[in-house]
């Protein structure tokens, strides 16, 4: 229930969202949420192809970032523009959209 309300939430925002690359392996002790890492660490196609998040390293849709932690996202990928946390559009298109760019 957490997780839908999540994606409802980061679904009805600004039109566009933040993804962070957080490690799977690196949980927020006591806290939850994420260790975000370098965007180097995660792929862009991902994102366009809205792979599920298996691997140690994957994208983590919006949530709030405190002291290199997120939490309070989604690891489902919603519809609209994508961007990284530093404002690189990483995808401007919904699920399975193709339309990545860099800025």
């Amino acid at each position: 229930m957490v997780s839908a309300l999540s994606l409802a939430l980061v679904a009805c925002g600004s039109g566009s969202t933040t993804a962070r690359c957080v490690d799977r392996n690196a949980p927020a002790k006591g806290k939850g949420g994420y260790k975000v890492v370098s965007d180097g660490y995660c792929d862009t196609d991902d994102i366009d192809h809205g792979s599920p998040a298996y691997g140690r390293y994957f994208w983590y849709y919006g949530g709030k970032s405190r002291s290199g932690f997120v939490s309070g996202g989604s690891q489902s990928r919603p519809e609209g523009k994508i961007k990284s946390s530093g404002g690189r559009t990483l995808s401007r298109g919904g699920f399975g959209g193709g339309g990545r760019g860099g800025s």
